[in-house]
């Protein structure tokens, strides 16, 4: 540990400098660093959704002073932009060592906009837990799915160790876990070190690790997610999973492809396309966007032939490519598959 100058300095004069600063010397070795919250797949890895609102008023803004996130939000909601990995079941982890306070886990998986927020009133986060990492923090896990979590109040923890799976429980629409960090109570968000509402674009220091900032980047443009359906697309439902499957039968009525994506602007062209298994273009259209949304939704398909369909793969490409400066270049890409048999 390095210690106050005492070059020039009396001993008294030492003593009171390093008084001084042995508070905030002992308050970063107190201080823990977190690991990601989620197994990240390899494949389609993690988006951070939306992150801790820092503005200190009735707006709100992430800690970059954009607008992923939502007034007063507490966390960092993360979600892995496929709905079949999420289905299958995506492993939430112990973001650092402690020990498990308080756990939920009765809750079922169900999106809050069939069963209304009085459902779920004083239980928004649905089911999950809270670990106790010493000297006041705690890290908050919620919407973990039904059944799903492996420890219980009193058991220690490791950083990495699995505690349950991602879900839907609780007051939220999409599959995804809602994961937060308090000092002595207040949220902290741990992209900036800042307290909620600390003001944005002051960012005093991050406490994730490296890897986990890796898994767990900042990005205003990215995926949401994509798969494929047999006739019109309902995206509360898409959102909750309804259409996860890894295959389907010849014998459905149509095949669609859909995709969500966040951060389209304005002027920005998007293409969606269907292929199938011999190579050919089923769906192939471009388009420019008339307006800008935070998060965007297309599906398109096509009848089954005359013939019926030709059993393979068959895949599905969504992208959105933005001009600026004269160069173009894609900010958004998709590709999923499905086998028809």
């Amino acid at each position: 540990m390095m210690g106050p100058p005492k070059s020039g300095l009396t001993a008294t004069a030492a003593a009171a400098l390093w008084l001084l600063w042995w508070p905030q010397i002992a308050a970063a070795q107190d201080e823990p660093r977190f690991d990601s919250p989620v197994a990240c797949p390899a494949e389609f890895g993690c988006l951070v959704r939306n992150f801790v609102d820092l503005d200190a008023g009735p707006g709100a803004h992430d800690q970059n002073c954009g607008g992923v996130t939502y007034d007063g939000h507490k966390g960092v909601d993360i979600r892995v932009p496929d709905s079949n990995s999420l289905v299958r079941g995506v492993d939430v982890l112990a973001a650092a060592d402690g020990a498990v306070l308080r756990s939920r886990d009765s809750m079922p998986d169900i999106s809050i906009r069939e069963t209304g927020a009085e459902a779920v009133k004083d239980r928004e986060a649905g089911n999950g837990l809270i670990i106790d990492h010493g000297n006041g923090w705690e890290t908050q896990y919620g919407h973990l799915r039904f059944n799903s979590i492996s420890v219980k109040p009193g058991d220690d923890v490791m950083a990495g160790q699995p505690i349950g799976l991602i879900g839907l429980s609780g007051n939220t629409e999409f599959l995804h876990l809602h994961f937060e960090v308090r000092h002595d109570g207040v949220a902290i968000d741990p992209y900036s070190g800042l307290p909620l509402g600390g003001g944005c674009g002051k960012a005093d220091h991050t406490l994730w690790t490296d890897a986990a900032l890796a898994l767990l980047p900042y990005r205003t443009e990215a995926p949401f997610d994509a798969g494929f359906a047999t006739g019109a697309v309902d995206f509360a439902k898409a959102r909750a999973g309804a259409y996860a499957a890894d295959s389907l039968s010849t014998d459905i009525p149509a095949l669609v492809f859909w995709a969500e994506a966040l951060g389209a602007r304005a002027g920005d062209q998007e293409t969606i396309r269907l292929i199938g298994p011999d190579g050919a273009a089923l769906v192939d259209a471009t388009e420019p966007l008339a307006d800008t949304k935070v998060q965007r939704s297309r599906f398109a398909g096509v009848k089954q032939p005359a013939a019926g369909w030709a059993a393979g793969v068959y895949r599905g490409e969504y992208r959105i490519t933005r001009t600026e400066n004269g160069e173009t270049r894609t900010v958004v890409e998709i590709t999923r598959e499905i086998e028809l048999r």
